[in-house]
């Protein structure tokens, strides 16, 4: 038996992370000769703690040791288990990645803003930012912001910007229409 791809370590953890109200973010494998690595990345709407991420390693380990003695996959001469979350360097792709971050700074085709709401389809998202010359909204589909990235911001953000993000998606997307309107 080969070692297994990550579609089909997807298929083995997807049920467990679920579980636990985790998504897959990210699988990473590097073979290696002795011991290879299967790197997980989990998060969820409540970010998950170390006590939690080690609760579902037990799992996992137990899961995976138990399919490679049954000859269904093979991890090769033995695997280290890293489970993980994302970090900010995972590009924002799905609705649950900017629900998990709003309130965060993010950069969107060379501009910065700052996450807002997303409407109740989750199918558009607000973007907020503060200027000199006031507030500036920007309402697109999830769709077409999956290049966005989380910038690592050192000071308190701005007051304003924040009270924008917390601000409901209705509110903000008329703001954002009647802006287009007058343009």
């Amino acid at each position: 038996m080969a070692f297994p791809t990550n579609e089909v370590i997807e298929r083995m953890v997807e049920p467990v992370a679920r579980t636990y109200g985790m998504d897959i973010e990210k699988i990473r494998t590097v073979k290696a000769g002795k011991k290879s690595q299967v790197v997980i990345a989990l998060d969820s709407d409540e970010h998950p703690t170390l006590d939690d991420l080690e609760e579902v390693s037990k799992e996992l380990s137990t899961l995976f040791d138990d399919a490679e003695e049954r000859g269904e996959v093979s991890f090769g001469a033995g695997y280290t288990l890293e489970l993980t979350t994302p970090g900010v360097d995972l590009p924002l792709t799905e609705a649950r990645h900017f629900r998990r971050n709003r309130g965060r700074k993010v950069k969107v085709g060379g501009e910065q803003w700052r996450v807002g709401p997303l409407d109740a389809e989750e199918n558009k998202v607000a973007l907020v930012r503060a200027t000199k010359k006031g507030e500036e909204v920007r309402v697109s589909p999830v769709s077409e912001l999956s290049g966005a990235v989380v910038e690592i911001e050192f000071n308190a953000p701005p007051a304003a910007e924040m009270e924008l993000a917390d601000r409901a998606f209705e509110d903000l997307d008329a703001a954002a229409t009647v802006r287009k309107e007058n343009k």
